[in-house]
């Protein structure tokens, strides 16, 4: 499981817009505290709005990592951006990077890291080897964010209900599946990035034995019903053994993202459906609510929206962003039906 030296200095490359920088603006969203500046290459066009600090400057503040926060198209690390790694790393700073490209893959990085005892650290990669999943029921209790499609709010739900949960005094860990939820949490396991037969196993790594009364609130991905990307779904789903789910929708979408012959499924099919697979780990399995994605909806078409869903469903209705998750925790920590 990958751990990471905070704080960090965040590196924007030169991009020129907010949405491949969208790591980073993660980063400063949900762990603000662990972030001591942005540093960027002449001519970029994305700031965070944070103070510009050299990995030199950065060090002396106590940073422990620059982390890349862009995620551009093909998930390549560019070769110029190299150089500024270089003296981050030079400056005592591990480099940390969720892209596809491997920083080992650089050798003059390698060279100064190895020179000046840091890390060089692919959270998109692992060399742990996990093993096939036991099934064994594991102490303490955990709730997985599930989706009827990827990249709709499975990540901020998480991290919303886990805020939500420690300010009601209850002992609740974040647990990351993805890049950036790793870099915000410190730990986790990119789970997309696991051989298929082990997805499950490293499930369970990831949310050990804990007290009877610690909740896992771990981050889901993928879809169960993605052409491509339902097996990672599944093999989260049953190795997490989560005591509840929270279905995490998008109203905007009638198809999966980029797949339009394949239609978002009904509400309740959603639930039924993963409620079905997920008993093969834990036949006491239950579904706490939906936390929707209501960017597209005003504010009127958005509470007409909820009360609907709420009297058909029968769960209660969030927004992370816009109504916070309340109703989530609630029904979370409430009696079991």
């Amino acid at each position: 499981m990958h751990r990471l030296r905070k704080p960090y200095l965040l590196f924007l490359g030169d991009v020129q817009d907010k949405l491949t920088a969208k790591t980073a603006f993660g980063l400063k969203d949900w762990c603000s505290g662990d972030v001591v500046g942005e540093w960027g290459l002449p001519g970029c066009g994305v700031t965070l709005g944070l103070e510009r600090l050299s990995p030199q400057q950065a060090a002396a503040r106590g940073a422990g990592s620059i982390v890349v926060g862009i995620a551009p198209t093909g998930g390549k690390l560019p070769p110029h951006w190299v150089a500024e790694l270089k003296a981050a790393a030079a400056a005592g700073l591990d480099v940390v990077s969720g892209l596809h490209t491997r920083l080992s893959s650089f050798p003059e990085l390698v060279q100064v890291a190895s020179k000046h005892s840091i890390r060089l650290i692919d959270v998109r990669h692992s060399d742990t080897a996990y093993p096939a999943a036991s099934g064994r029921k594991r102490s303490g209790k955990r709730v997985l964010t599930v989706g009827t499609d990827c990249a709709l709010g499975k990540k901020y739900t998480a991290l919303a209900l886990v805020k939500n949960l420690q300010s009601r005094g209850v002992d609740a860990s974040f647990r990351a599946t993805g890049q950036t939820g790793i870099m915000i949490s410190g730990a986790g396991i990119a789970i997309d990035a696991i051989i298929a037969d082990f997805v499950a196993g490293a499930a369970e790594q990831l949310s050990p034995d804990n007290a009877p009364d610690h909740w896992d609130v771990i981050e889901g991905q993928g879809s169960l019903f993605h052409p491509a990307y339902a097996g990672v779904t599944l093999g989260l789903l049953h190795g997490s053994q989560p005591d509840a789910i929270v279905l995490c929708h998008d109203p905007s979408r009638r198809t999966i993202d980029e797949y339009p012959d394949f239609p978002i499924p009904d509400l309740q099919v959603a639930i039924d459906d993963y409620l079905r697979a997920g008993r093969l780990t834990n036949s006491a399995i239950r579904c706490v609510g939906l936390s929707i994605n209501s960017s597209s909806l005003s504010d009127a078409r958005c509470a007409e929206y909820f009360q609907r869903l709420t009297e058909e469903l029968k769960l209660p209705v969030c927004d992370p962003l816009r109504t916070g998750v309340d109703g989530l925790a609630a029904a979370l920590l409430g009696p079991t039906r």
